[in-house]
């Protein structure tokens, strides 16, 4: 499965006036694509704390002692804000849970809705530009190194070809710009003239001159050899008499004519929409190279003819040589590995030491970042996201190391101070009313442990890989990388106007369920219900098409009724985008059929995770029975379970579980030391003593096996046990 998020080891903390409270502790999990996973637990269980550190909206007063968020070969928790800009919001975004407070409520729904594109349009299409020069330069480098070597004449060639893929690339755009004007101009007119038109026929159209000159202007704009053209001269001569017929409608208060001219000229556009698409990439070479016109055939026989002629005259030799750049590049890279995962194991053991070595941490650190990378091959289009991350990960590690140094001694004069203070009054009769903040200090051993766990997770990283080598298909890959330049090229031309903006924000109404989606268009934020305002922020969180949608408790304020309407709405958009999901909720009943797998967490820990069905019909942790069990029920009469007692102080976590004080299966060794994550089976995993092998035999209680035989004979699902 493709991950598109890991997140691991992560370790986030608040500064309070209190002390150092402890929000996130070690948690690691991966998200798929196409798959949601569901974050469940109590409010303060770390749930929020986690998507907004994704997300990059931390509070300012916390701080991220440990982990990693990686997301397309980039660690999250290390990139700068403009980076961060180019991913928020367009490869992930995020619905909020009161959408009220996600509106601005002065401005028009679709404002809202269309400020996102328009911002990030121009951004896209630079990026495109740069990612398509970028990777072809490479690929030419890889291609000479793989076919050429020292034969120049040879290199030449090679270079020539991709120069010659460069210019009809060039030639596709310019064609593919224009074809894209024409149909966005018809598609545009055609949705302009179903409102005008019926406007018109009730004598209520505003600024209906304007309107028209609109539609006429679109009308003419459409008119291009593959979007309008047989009809080309019948379209022209109805878009000239519009404003007329407008003009003769208002004296006669009847505006029949002109909208029958009006309806005539959306048959004629809706039939020009429905035309087969030339293929702009194969065209581009012809038009480039052939030296002749184009034959004059049907647009499938013409893309056929064109395929065979990019083939026979260029792209198949072009491919095989592509392929043996492909080939040499991660031959390259390869090497690269073996060399880094030697250097990476010879060196870990200078981070192991009680002691730190400045001077030695900073030779190793650069040393193990040029073998790093060496390793990392620049024509693989799914980046290796442990090579990219890991050189500013370590320098920032150690610059944690060797700044907490000094820190600690600083943090330790603090609180020794202040604990002076308290002790002074106390022994003079005085009852403070303020109490002594833990020394914020950083855990020089736990900074240690994490550049070590860098080292090594990497080694091993390289040595699955070098293990794989042999089952890759470089043929299947050649082929990618040719759509990959393609797909780039297109973006180049893929421009977001105000009225391109809008149409696809009234889709998108559309797609969320708002009826009525162009008079919605112009409203306020307060004009519409709560289920409204959420289908509303589901609509903006998906302007940009995003990878990843982080849901954060998105029915919390709606009634149960607009919940599931909600829940199912996200259900169908993600199999329709291919979406992949995290669903934050405190009901574990609200995933019950949604989530693909389950991470159950409290008191910043995971301390459950699995599949749907394992964390449903096969929980093993304490705490997981408790949700179970304060779930509603309808088939039931019994009353809920109420969880005993509150979450623990996390400015002073427990030692041992964290659930222990709640948990009337608790056994000492909870209250002394925290629980492993037991493995239970390949994709269901547990922290609780009650799985280790000495631990007495606990069954669930009798609410919980009541609760899981009920679902699996309403859900039918046999019991594999």
């Amino acid at each position: 499965m493709e991950m598109k998020l890991q997140v691991r080891d992560l370790r986030i903390s608040f500064r309070t006036t209190n002390g150092k409270v402890q929000a996130v502790r070690d948690i690691s999990f991966d998200l798929a694509k196409g798959e949601t996973l569901a974050i469940v637990g109590e409010s303060g269980s770390g749930k929020s704390v986690t998507s907004k550190a994704i997300l990059g909206i931390q509070a300012g007063n916390s701080i991220t002692e440990a982990g990693e968020i990686i997301y397309d070969g980039k660690d999250l928790l290390k990139i700068t804000e403009e980076e961060f800009h180019k991913i928020r919001g367009d490869k992930i975004a995020m619905i909020f849970q009161d959408p009220m407070s996600s509106l601005n409520p002065i401005v028009k729904i679709g404002r809202q809705l269309t400020e996102a594109m328009l911002l990030k349009g121009k951004a896209r299409q630079k990026e495109s530009r740069e990612t398509f020069n970028t990777y072809l330069t490479n690929l030419n480098r890889m291609m000479i190194a793989a076919v050429a070597g020292s034969d120049k004449a040879k290199a030449a060639e090679l270079t020539a070809k991709c120069k010659k893929f460069d210019k009809f690339e060039f030639k596709h755009i310019e064609l593919e710009d224009a074809f894209n004007k024409a149909h966005e101009a018809a598609v545009e007119a055609i949705d302009d003239i179903d409102v005008l038109a019926f406007e018109l026929e009730k004598n209520a159209a505003k600024d209906a001159a304007y309107r028209v000159n609109s539609v006429a202007r679109q009308a003419r704009a459409s008119i291009h050899e593959y979007v309008v053209h047989e009809d080309a001269e019948r379209l022209t001569a109805l878009a000239s008499s519009l404003k007329s017929k407008l003009n003769k409608g208002k004296k006669a208060e009847n505006y029949t004519e002109v909208v029958h001219a009006l309806r005539e000229v959306q048959e004629i556009l809706k039939k020009a929409v429905a035309l087969p698409e030339p293929n702009f990439f194969r065209m581009g070479y012809y038009m480039t190279f052939a030296g002749k016109a184009l034959p004059d055939m049907p647009v499938e026989q013409l893309n056929d003819f064109l395929g065979e002629y990019l083939d026979r005259e260029f792209m198949k030799d072009f491919i095989e040589n592509a392929k043996e750049g492909l080939m040499h590049s991660a031959n390259e890279a390869y090497r690269g590995m073996e060399e880094a995962v030697r250097a990476l194991r010879e060196n870990v053991a200078v981070f192991e030491k009680e002691k730190l070595d400045h001077a030695e941490c900073r030779r190793v650190q650069k040393l193990l970042s040029e073998k790093v990378k060496a390793a990392i091959d620049d024509l693989a289009i799914t980046k290796d996201s442990l090579s990219y991350t890991f050189a500013p990960s370590l320098n920032s590690e150690i610059n944690r190391y060797f700044d907490a140094i000094g820190k600690n001694v600083k943090a330790e004069k603090v609180h020794r101070k202040n604990q002076a203070k308290y002790d002074h009054q106390v022994k003079h009769g005085k009852n403070p009313s303020w109490t002594v903040a833990a020394a914020s200090v950083t855990d020089l051993d736990l900074v240690r442990s994490n550049i070590c766990h860098l080292i090594t997770r990497l080694a091993d990283h390289y040595e699955a890989m070098l293990a794989d080598r042999a089952s890759r298909d470089f043929d299947r890959e050649t082929v990618a990388v040719i759509d990959y330049l393609k797909e780039n090229a297109t973006g180049v031309v893929a421009k977001v106007t105000k009225r391109i903006a809008k149409a696809r924000a009234i889709k998108l109404m559309e797609e969320v369920g708002i009826a009525e989606p162009r008079k919605r268009y112009n409203q306020y934020p307060f004009e519409f219900s709560g289920g409204m305002r959420q289908r509303i922020v589901i609509a903006i969180a998906l302007a940009a098409n995003p990878d990843i949608l982080i849901c954060d408790e998105p029915t919390t304020a709606l009634d149960v009724t607009i919940q599931s309407q909600i829940l199912e709405l996200i259900n169908k958009l993600k199999k329709e985008r291919q979406l992949s999901v995290i669903f934050i909720t405190h009901d574990l009943g609200v995933v019950a059929n949604m989530a693909d797998r389950v991470a159950v967490m409290y008191a910043g820990k995971i301390v459950e995770y699995g599949t749907a069905e394992d964390v449903f019909y096969r929980a093993a942790h304490p705490y997981t029975w408790a949700l179970l069990s304060s779930m509603p029920d309808l088939d039931t009469n019994e009353k809920l379970e109420a969880i005993p007692g509150t979450p623990p102080n996390m400015i002073y976590p427990p030692v041992g579980d964290a659930f222990a004080a709640r948990n009337k299966y608790a056994m000492q060794i909870d209250f002394e030391r925290q629980p492993p994550m037991f493995q239970i089976s390949d994709t269901h995993y547990a922290a609780t003593w009650l799985l280790h092998p000495d631990a007495p035999k606990v069954d669930p209680p009798k609410t919980v096996l009541d609760r899981i035989a009920r679902m699996k004979s309403k859900r039918g699902v046999e019991d594999a046990e």
